[in-house]
């Protein structure tokens, strides 16, 4: 076990009528060689919530993505972990996102698999505490959820009305984006809102917390200016649409590290906030916990912002980024072996280890399209404009779709000039990508599915959608894959996946997928 890096050594806090010590052993039983995530502390103060990923207790064992534990407080020190069972715990990824105020109530990421059957919905759960402890989750319905993503972070609002969250959804930037839902008078949440350009990149947003007022705005990123991977920001929430807000603020160089900081979460009335970090940790993420005595004019901050200061890099280190990240398996979490191939006017290649753990150095002056490929997965294509980021290194992850039977890929990168059949240029890469994994498997079959949006005459729409699919079977072809490996259809309108209220919604519904029917 490690000794957490404590700020202030000792300090005594007073809450609910005694006296806590925090010190640099409070946590001395809590962390461990595994994964710790989301630590929350119960509304009484007893009770300390988190998840731990890949112990061998698990539900799943060591491929499980997170059960959820909880230690209680002993006077001086959290007691030793328990795992919390299988009433909050099944084969899934399980975490806390948050309590009603009176802690009667457990808000759960996702919904739950029911007599081994794993749930065919997404969204939050619910639990209530009982005469026999904790009772079955039910299912929150939040109208057109989707995560692609296996990882799930956020919190419920105390009074129960707010959800923030992070997910790769519909309308991502790129990676995970920042999201909120919330509950009616009725009792019916609204559809999910990204919260805008000013919060998420075209990386990684994760672990959205907000102040008791609902006001300021937590989250880690791992696409601006930082110390590391994943730094902690802050932002103050302008108006009441949920997408105006001020400039996202790094939390300074007290929380902040080269490491990966995630899950900044305050509790103001013990003067506390605690988060998990890479940093000299002998696991993946350790529970770290910062307490200020300072009063800030920012409610729950607990920290003094701290200027970020660089050094000038000069020579030819200034003209050089690190690349690294991760490369799994998008249903399992598992790490895959693959080759990534960043091309500009020049080639730069890497391959990720037996841990999916892969690191690459490329001019930082470039634009890049990157392909992710490796035997047995569906290949991805992304786009990097490293030049507009001061940044020495970059934390970039992928997720690759096993190709298998019922396997469906949204060709985002395949684009058409407004209402014609004419390819953009710069949808041949991604095609060239589906090409090739036809070639390296010879018996796979795809059917290509063409959409608009609903604007227009409804049967135009339709005639539009098939021609588009029939020019991209055309280039295809042309690369060498038989016509009949491959089949097609133009849906229209007919099968939207958002709404199209507005012109980014629209863009979203207007695609090009291929789902894979024979293998």
């Amino acid at each position: 076990m490690k000794y957490v890096f404590l700020f202030l050594v000792w300090l005594l806090i007073s809450v609910a009528g005694r006296t806590q010590t925090f010190s640099a052993l409070a946590l001395v039983n809590v962390n461990s060689t595994y994964d710790e995530q989301n630590p929350l502390i119960s509304p009484d103060g007893k009770t300390l919530w988190y998840t731990v990923a890949n112990h061998p207790q698990n539900g799943a064992g060591k491929k499980d993505l997170g059960d959820i534990w909880f230690s209680t407080w002993q006077g001086s020190q959290w007691s030793t972990p328990v795992h919390a069972g299988p009433q909050l715990n099944d084969r899934g990824y399980n975490a806390i996102a948050g309590f009603s105020p009176d802690g009667g109530q457990l808000f759960l990421f996702n919904h739950y698999e029911r007599n081994g059957v794993a749930a065919k919905t997404q969204g939050i759960s619910i639990s209530k505490t009982t005469n026999a402890g904790w009772s079955a989750p039910e299912n929150i319905l939040i109208p057109y959820f989707l995560n692609r993503s296996i990882l799930f972070s956020g919190q419920v609002s105390s009074n129960g009305d707010v959800f923030v969250y992070a997910a790769e959804a519909y309308d991502s930037r790129g990676a995970e984006d920042i999201y909120v839902s919330l509950r009616d008078q009725s009792g019916r949440w609204s559809e999910p809102k990204n919260l805008g350009g000013v919060i998420n990149t075209s990386f990684q947003e994760l672990s959205p917390f907000l102040s008791a007022d609902t006001k300021y705005l937590y989250f880690s990123s791992n696409g601006r200016k930082g110390y590391g991977s994943f730094d902690v920001y802050f932002s103050e929430r302008l108006d009441n649409t949920w997408t105006n807000w001020s400039t996202p603020v790094n939390m300074g160089s007290r929380i902040n590290t080269e490491g990966r900081e995630l899950f900044y979460h305050t509790f103001p009335q013990l003067n506390l906030a605690l988060f998990t970090s890479t940093q000299n940790s002998d696991g993946y993420g350790d529970i770290r916990f910062y307490v200020d005595s300072i009063k800030s004019n920012i409610p729950d901050t607990l920290v003094k912002i701290v200027e970020i200061k660089r050094e000038e890099l000069t020579g030819k280190d200034a003209k050089f980024a690190t690349i690294k990240g991760t490369v799994i398996n998008s249903k399992t979490g598992q790490p895959v072996t693959a080759k990534l191939n960043f091309k500009a006017d020049s080639l730069y290649s890497a391959l990720s280890d037996k841990q999916g753990i892969y690191a690459i150095r490329i001019s930082s002056t470039k634009s890049y399209t990157i392909v992710v490929e490796a035997p047995g997965y569906v290949g991805i294509l992304e786009k990097l404009d490293i030049h507009t980021f001061e940044m020495q290194q970059v934390e970039l992850n992928f997720k690759l779709q096993p190709a298998e039977i019922g396997a469906t890929v949204n060709l985002k990168n395949v684009l058409f000039q407004v209402q014609t059949t004419n390819l953009l240029p710069e949808s041949y890469d991604e095609l060239n990508v589906v090409a090739d994994l036809l070639k390296s498997n010879p018996r796979i079959e795809i059917e290509l599915a063409g959409h608009t949006d609903n604007r227009g005459d409804a049967k135009q729409n339709l005639k539009l959608s098939q021609s588009r699919v029939d020019k991209v079977k055309t280039y295809l072809v042309s690369k060498g894959i038989a016509g009949r490996r491959i089949h097609g259809k133009g849906y229209g309108g007919q099968k939207p996946i958002t709404n199209s209220n507005s012109e980014e919604s629209r863009k979203l519904n207007r695609r090009v997928e291929f789902t894979i029917v024979k293998n």
